[in-house]
């Protein structure tokens, strides 16, 4: 359907949850790197979060527009070869697509001005502790921070984030592209490598795009990703800067590849990128990770699905309003619950410690659908069964739904 100057609040949504994936069919059996392709094809990069209460961040949004699949699939893509990921800063930190590594090259150009202060504060107070550490990469690589800190020198000063000075000295390296993840233990922590013992030789030797070339490629891909978008959720995808983010726009907008249109009840403007498809219906019942591109931009999630969505992780128990870890389940084109979800893997339970409904939601539908997708879920991590919800408006409801799931 072709998309008018002047677009509905839904359609924009439709052009949005089309745009991220899910209208693409999901696999109809075994899902295999192509499936995985698609998706990064579409997203670009998965942000990483080491919570794992339920599922680590990464594995949760190639779930939400594939539904089950071997998480296996994307630990080796990020860390084996040939490498289709690499980990590096893009909207925070992220499994980036590989062939995109020379678009960050900019990024890691500029650590001196953008890396974090007790970052740059190593390189600048204490480079030969960082020429120590790049010296134990290259002999002794990969390597986690822990492997050769007791071997460090020492200091009682310049310690943030509960980061040592090898750690530090490590992300520094790591910022600037000297180092890059070799892949991760089980306890989340980084293996640090070389990154021409890392990274495929064809990204390894792919020029330096011109900066200016590299900003109108990654709003472009924002744009890809996003369907239609204002500028902030454009320059936020990536976390760009402002006036390199605002030029390649205009640029776009000129060469025809984002086209202004407006959004009923926006106030900014928004931008429509060529490729963009408006499909006439979202069937789409699935959860959505906290940390999914999808929901990114708080203030666009509330513009575009009329939910007010915080992640509570870090407010003290007393004081959240839904819970700790809470995930809104996206049924047709609108979020129609949401529900506070903890693995308990030694009992084998998906606990629901909070389930809440959504005001425009209709009960009895969301409840058959989220209990399906509950028992869906909770076979892809491995548990036996889903527990009563504990708390919430809408822990009734879904009880009784859950009762009704063969």
């Amino acid at each position: 359907m072709a998309v008018p100057d002047s677009i509905s609040v839904s359609q924009a949504r439709r052009i949005t949850l089309a745009a991220q994936g899910f209208t693409d069919p999901k696999p109809g059996g075994a899902t295999d790197v192509r499936h995985l392709r698609r998706v990064l094809r579409r997203l670009h990069l998965i942000q990483m979060d080491s919570v794992n209460v339920l599922q680590r961040a990464h594995f949760m949004p190639l779930y939400s527009r594939l539904g089950p699949y071997p998480p296996g699939l994307l630990e080796r893509a990020a860390y084996r070869r040939p490498r289709e990921l690499f980990e590096f800063w893009g909207h925070e930190a992220s499994l980036i697509r590989a062939d995109l590594q020379p678009l960050f090259r900019w990024r890691m150009a500029r650590a001196h001005d953008l890396a974090w202060g007790n970052m740059r504060r190593i390189a600048v107070e204490q480079p030969e502790l960082v020429s120590w550490v790049l010296d134990e990469v290259i002999g002794r690589g990969p390597i986690t921070a822990a492997e050769i800190e007791h071997d460090a020198p020492r200091s009682k000063e310049h310690w943030g984030w509960n980061w040592s000075v090898v750690k530090q000295a490590l992300e520094w390296l790591f910022y600037t592209g000297q180092v890059t993840a070799a892949e991760r233990t089980t306890s989340f922590a980084r293996r640090y490598d070389l990154p021409e013992r890392v990274l495929p030789r064809e990204v390894l030797d792919a020029p330096d795009p011109e900066p200016g070339a590299a900003f109108r490629a990654l709003v472009e891909l924002s744009a890809q990703a996003l369907g239609v978008a204002a500028e902030a959720e454009l320059r936020d995808y990536f976390r760009l800067p402002l006036l390199e983010c605002r030029t390649a726009i205009a640029e776009l907008v000129e060469a025809g590849v984002l086209r202004p249109v407006s959004v009923a009840g926006w106030k900014p403007v928004a931008y429509l990128h060529a490729g963009a498809v408006l499909p006439r219906r979202v069937r789409a019942a699935t959860l959505v990770s906290p940390f999914d591109p999808l929901i990114w931009e708080r203030a666009r999630t509330e513009r575009l699905f009329d939910m007010a969505y915080r992640i509570e992780i870090y407010v003290p128990q007393p004081k959240r309003l839904y819970g700790y870890y809470v995930l809104p389940f996206l049924l047709g084109e609108r979020f129609a619950a949401r529900v506070d979800l903890k693995a308990d893997r030694k009992s084998g339970v998906l606990q629901v410690p909070a389930a809440w409904l959504e005001p425009s939601a209709d009960q009895e539908e969301t409840a058959d659908a989220l209990a399906v997708e509950l028992f869906r879920l909770a076979g892809w991590l491995g548990l036996d069964t889903v527990a009563v919800p504990e708390r919430g408006d809408f822990a009734g409801p879904l009880a009784a739904a859950l009762k009704g799931v063969p």
